[in-house]
């Protein structure tokens, strides 16, 4: 069998990708990597001025198709919609990214002690991080059976494998709460599972679980000292860090990957 080139191991001609959680600060990141391997990148996000700009851009630095697409992945029927639209117009869905999440730190009452974490918060989280992973998978999944073919890639996080060490966060108010650590864990095993079930359906599901990306326009200096001096490199990751990792997943390059957890956290995780 003749090796592939670098450029047909990592490229993603003509694929057609779903990005959720498009118009965040990594969900921008992803996007860029994977139009720039070729991909027609689908950009769902609920954020709709910020998604269309993305797509505008893309095309515009690329020569793609990508197409900015309003939802809320929590509505099974805007779910299944957004995917009978896909297939109209790109006949295929090769790769998923679950990447949408809702993480309320600096916001409403996340801060408070778990003893009185509000249920409505919780709830509203596992919506957002679990659920709609759960319901773009059940969706995709099925298509990519027919297809017999296919990648799926969840986001995780440090805090769905380690605990969140209190001692560094002070009142930073920058604390993942118990919701965004609950819904983190349970994409890992939920990974695994949806690997094995797809087991010789040749559809590879694989998660990415990252470390704290810097951000000075929130972040205060001592948190980002004590944050850094928990990794092994001393530092928190720059926003294009990972974007390496999500073409990698994506592409040809993992072909012999699945169930696995790519971990970049800069050696948070491994002390």
């Amino acid at each position: 069998m003749m090796k592939k080139s670098i450029s047909k191991l990592f490229g993603l001609k003509n694929k057609t990708v779903i990005l959720t959680g498009s118009s965040g600060r990594l969900g921008n990141e992803y996007a860029h990597i994977l139009s720039e391997a070729g991909a027609n990148v689908i950009l769902a996000d609920i954020e709709t001025q910020k998604n269309k700009k993305l797509e505008n851009l893309l095309r515009k630095l690329y020569n793609t198709n990508p197409l900015a697409y309003e939802i809320n992945l929590t509505d099974k029927s805007q779910v299944n919609d957004m995917i009978t639209n896909v297939l109209k117009n790109y006949k295929t869905i090769d790769v998923l990214i679950n990447n949408a999440f809702y993480n309320p730190s600096r916001s409403r009452n996340s801060t408070l002690p778990f003893k009185n974490f509000p249920l409505d918060l919780w709830n509203e989280v596992i919506e957002t991080n679990l659920t709609g992973t759960f319901l773009c998978s059940q969706s995709v999944g099925t298509v990519m059976e027919n297809q017999n073919q296919g990648v799926i890639i969840n986001i995780s996080s440090i805090y769905g494998l380690n605990g969140a060490d209190q001692r560094i966060y002070g009142k930073s108010n920058l604390n993942s709460p118990v919701s965004y650590a609950a819904t983190k864990g349970a994409i890992v095993n939920l990974t695994r599972y949806l690997a094995a079930y797809w087991h010789g359906k040749n559809i590879r599901v694989n998660t990415l679980s990252l470390g704290g990306v810097l951000d000075t326009k929130y972040m205060k200096k001592d948190f980002v000292t004590k944050y850094s001096k928990k990794t092994m490199l001393g530092r928190m990751a720059n926003k294009e860090e990972y974007s390496g990792a999500i073409l990698f997943l994506a592409s040809d390059a993992s072909s012999y990957m699945t169930g696995a957890n790519l971990v970049l956290d800069g050696g948070w995780t491994s002390w």
